[in-house]
């Protein structure tokens, strides 16, 4: 427990303060946000806010991470790294994508066929590591059965090992790009990505540990975790929210710095990460659920559009629907974020109450 409030202090410590140094360095620079003409004619005024700040988020957790170890003396785990290591993977594609929109003043950064080509390469290096062991255990960050509180009875092995790893890698691209590209969409009010992703995040604080202090190897029963680095895993959960939180003060409307491309499809890779190591691949889905209902905001806009050449929405994503209908900023960011807390809260008392049941 030390370690993960050792890991959520220096986070916040870092991000809180590491922020407005780099904001300094961005506007010296001259990186700052494009804006779409196409979007709502009220963000025209944050045109020239300085982006990129992901590369903060991602600075803070890794230092967090490396400190809280180094301090606690806890070597750090194969499933905590493989997490790290998604993180950084999807934000270094964002970081070039929201770089060459900086440098070239246009809204299009990678083209589309590029930027998902190199989210599914760092998401392929990610499921086929965590399918492997590095100390001779039986138990892997990852399992090839689809998991929701923890591993289900459907496994993708059922052809046989090499299939099994091969669809594994399938269903792991997926959840990535899914979660990714979600909150990817959610990022485009002041402070709304952010302040729901410490909600997110946060809630996977509480899992890990709730894990680790009910793990098989400690506490075996029909109720165990059957989950390889339950604790560590809340460490990099705790090196997250913290980020988020220090970075929230200073992306809060009015947003002194945005997180871009570099921030989100992180965040969205180590949401991913998270909920396929602990075991937690459906839960996702309502933890996160704020997300998916912006995701799928644009699925109904686009497809419908396509299929009758009229709108369901004012403007997709959803947040951008409601500010056209007159709502201000703060007060659709901060509803939104209700919203996403009250489906934290649904994602959380599911986990519980499927421990209270079956024990």
């Amino acid at each position: 427990m030390r370690t993960v409030l050792i890991a959520a202090a220096v986070s916040v410590i870092c991000a809180l303060f590491g922020t407005p140094l780099y904001i300094r360095f961005l506007v010296r620079r001259g990186y700052g946000q494009f804006i779409r003409d196409d979007g709502p004619t009220s963000h025209h005024t944050k045109r020239g806010t300085p982006t990129m700040g992901g590369a903060v988020i991602i600075g803070s957790a890794v230092i967090a991470y490396g400190l809280a170890h180094l301090i606690t003396l806890r070597p750090p785990t194969l499933s905590g790294i493989l997490v790290l290591f998604l993180m950084t993977g999807l934000g270094l594609v964002g970081f070039v994508d929201d770089f060459i929109k900086i440098t070239k003043q246009r809204s299009l950064g990678l083209s589309a066929t590029t930027k998902l080509a190199a989210q599914v390469v760092v998401a392929i290096i990610f499921a086929a590591l965590a399918l492997q062991t590095d100390d001779g255990t039986p138990l892997r960050p990852a399992s090839t059965s689809i998991s929701f509180i923890r591993d289900t009875a459907v496994n993708l092995a059922f052809a046989g090992p090499a299939v099994g790893a091969l669809l594994f890698v399938i269903w792991a691209c997926l959840m990535i790009a899914g979660a990714s590209n979600g909150v990817n969409l959610a990022d485009g009010l002041d402070g709304l990505a952010t302040g729901t992703s410490v909600l997110v995040f946060g809630a996977y604080v509480l899992i890990g540990i709730w894990q680790s202090n009910n793990s098989c190897t400690l506490r075996p029963g029909p109720q165990c975790y059957d989950v390889r680095d339950p604790r560590d895993l809340a460490v990099v959960a705790a090196c997250v929210t913290g980020a988020c939180i220090g970075f929230l003060w200073w992306n809060a409307s009015p947003a002194k710095i945005f997180m871009g491309d570099t921030g989100s499809l992180a965040l969205g890779g180590a949401l991913a990460g998270l909920a396929i190591t602990s075991r937690t691949e459906l839960l996702l889905l309502p933890l996160g659920g704020l997300f998916v209902l912006i995701a799928l905001s644009v699925i109904i806009q686009v497809g419908y559009f396509k299929l009758t050449g009229r709108r369901v929405f004012r403007m997709a994503p959803l947040q951008h629907h409601f500010e056209l209908a007159g709502w201000g900023e703060v007060t659709i960011v901060i509803r939104f974020w209700i919203i996403a807390g009250l489906f934290v809260g649904l994602g959380l008392g599911v986990f519980y109450a499927e421990w209270v049941v079956g024990s």
